[in-house]
């Protein structure tokens, strides 16, 4: 197609998500992957060949590393600043270390936070910019900032703080945002969303063509696209997880027509085959790395063999090792262990204290229900809805002695067992779940309050999960799990 580039302008834009502290690099197949030094290096290039570039983040920088959890975001935001990109938005992560923490980090930051959605309940004011326009090459380009609903259960105990609750909410906002600005002659508006790929497709279907969104950057649900999603002329995309790829637009804007005329989309591997290395901030990090390797060094257990927890929708030998060591050790018939709080595929065999806190760097506490086996028994099929394939929901690690059958194609669960018995409607059973998830028993386990808390309220047994787990491999020598089939999913698609 030939274009008048005076009326045709090129942008690029950068993207990452979920990067979860994942500064350094790692070495595989001859070859290193990853690390904040390459994606530096990438994007100095890219800056240097490119006349007209952004970098945008959307969410959760924070949480899954030593480096991150012992300098409490203090040593990301440092290195982020090195990264400098142009636009971040907030992530669930980001609140892990509460807000008033999250607030001093701003203040740290060099680089603008969006979001349009946390605000003060007193007095509606909201905590960041809704939104930020970039004046580039010519053009107008306006980035809005939405966070997933999930950032309310980090929140529940600052009290005065709220969020949008769900993305009709979110559409609203949005509109709001874009009728206000639409005088400023946007050439191209950008959301960068928290929310999960399924629900940016659920956003991008219900907003208004006449608003002029162009373009949704997501995060949260860790997705790896080979092509962008196009829902409602929205062109929806997320670059999987950490730091080993980067999401690249290479975008022709019609400025008459205010939208996208021509793009290509690819995600690129960040590597040393294509990334040169950018030594300063290596060097950044490697101060960050020296301190916690010499504090967190010593040596813990060792397994009989490495344990692996490559999918987080499915049964993991060390998922079920973390999910025994939780229910032993709290003397319950259930400690529902969170996949996704398990940050990391292997460990061991010889696991030392950096190795163990870069795996699961969530200090929670574990709270007790006691639920009927007819609570329990809709809990169990809630959980295996199909939303957990897509990592659109938590799916959970269970203790040995339980054992759970379930046809996806019937939506039946078939069988299950509880210390090796099957469970019946009126048997009372102690379950163990982690603050996080038992501050928000209807969205996790489907259940209402008088099933939750039926026989009483959630009691706090443990106000530390780390602990539980350090202790039992001190205590244990030579750990070893299988995958034994605790949760066989009949008809699986995948």
């Amino acid at each position: 197609m030939g274009l008048n580039m005076s009326t045709f302008k090129q942008l690029t834009i950068l993207h990452s998500n979920d990067m979860h502290g994942d500064f350094l690099a790692e070495s595989t197949d001859s070859k290193l992957i990853g690390g904040v030094a390459l994606l530096s290096g990438y994007l100095n290039k890219i800056r240097q060949e490119v006349p007209h570039v952004l970098y945008a983040i959307s969410g959760d920088m924070f949480r899954g590393s030593i480096i991150d959890s012992e300098f409490k975001g203090v040593s990301t935001v440092d290195i982020m600043n090195m990264l400098a990109p142009d636009i971040v938005t907030l992530g669930n992560h980001e609140l892990d270390y509460g807000l008033p923490h999250l607030l001093f980090l701003e203040k740290c930051t060099k680089f603008p936070i969006i979001n349009a959605n946390l605000y003060i309940k007193m007095n509606n004011s909201r905590l960041f910019n809704s939104h930020k326009i970039f004046h580039i090459n010519g053009m107008n380009i306006l980035f809005i900032g939405i966070v997933t609903e999930e950032v309310i259960a980090a929140t529940k105990s600052e009290g005065v703080i709220g969020t949008l609750i769900d993305v009709d909410d979110a559409v609203e906002e949005i509109g709001k945002i874009c009728n206000t600005y639409k005088t400023t002659d946007i050439d191209l508006t950008v959301l960068l969303t928290h929310i999960g790929f399924e629900a940016d497709k659920v956003l991008a279907a219900k907003l208004d063509t006449q608003w002029g969104v162009d373009i949704i950057i997501g995060g949260h649900s860790h997705t790896f696209l080979d092509k962008p999603e196009c829902i409602n002329d929205i062109l929806i995309v997320q670059a999987g997880t950490g730091t080993d790829i980067i999401g690249r637009f290479d975008i022709t804007i019609d400025t008459d027509k205010n939208t996208v005329a021509e793009y290509k989309w690819e995600t690129v591997p960040i590597d040393d085959k294509h990334c040169p290395k950018d030594e300063e901030i290596e060097k950044i990090i490697h101060t960050y790395k020296t301190q916690t390797d010499t504090k967190y060094g010593r040596i813990i257990t060792k397994f009989i063999k490495q344990l692996t927890h490559p999918r987080r929708q499915q049964e993991t030998s060390l998922g079920n090792l973390f999910a025994d060591a939780m229910s032993e050790s709290l003397g319950v018939d259930i400690a529902f262990m969170a996949s996704g709080s398990i940050r990391g595929t292997k460990l061991g065999p010889v696991v030392d204290l950096k190795s163990l806190m870069e795996i699961f760097p969530y200090d929670d506490a574990m709270h007790m229900f006691k639920w009927s086996g007819k609570s329990l028994r809709k809990a169990i099929k809630y959980l295996l809805r199909d939303d957990f394939l897509d990592n659109e929901t938590e799916f959970y690690q269970v203790p040995k002695g339980v054992k759970v059958t379930y046809d996806f194609n019937t939506k039946e669960l078939i069988s299950l067992n509880v210390n090796d018995q099957p469970v019946t409607d009126d048997k009372i059973y102690t379950i163990a779940i982690q603050n996080y998830h038992a501050n928000n028993i209807a969205s996790f386990f489907g259940l209402s309050d008088e099933e939750a808390f039926e026989f009483g309220d959630k009691k706090c047994v443990s106000t530390s999960c780390f602990d539980i787990i350090e202790e039992y491999l001190m205590t244990h020598q030579h750990l070893d799990r299988v995958i034994e089939g605790r949760i066989d999913i009949l008809n699986r698609p995948y």
